[in-house]
């Protein structure tokens, strides 16, 4: 089932679009980083949460800092949010 949280939908969102500024399909972004295609499709759903180094080579990919990556998806999170 969905990890869904206010939280995780927020971060989701801001995933997809992310990857759609930087010009990507879902597919180019798995390809750039070894994963297939529903990897990308899972997160942007909000089935899949991504940990440090998955942010990192994702950030990379796209042709962003991860720190600058980090910001753009936690900018709504609420911060009273519970895990």
């Amino acid at each position: 089932g969905a990890i869904y949280t206010a939280a995780q939908d927020s971060v989701s969102q801001a995933f997809a679009y992310a990857r759609r500024d930087s010009w990507m399909k879902q597919t180019d972004l798995a390809n750039a980083i070894g994963k297939h295609q529903s990897y990308i499709s899972d997160i942007e759903r909000g089935q899949r949460r991504i940990d440090v180094l998955e942010l990192f080579a994702v950030a990379r990919a796209m042709g962003l800092k991860p720190v600058d990556l980090y910001a753009r998806l936690t900018r709504d999170v609420p911060l009273d949010f519970s895990l």
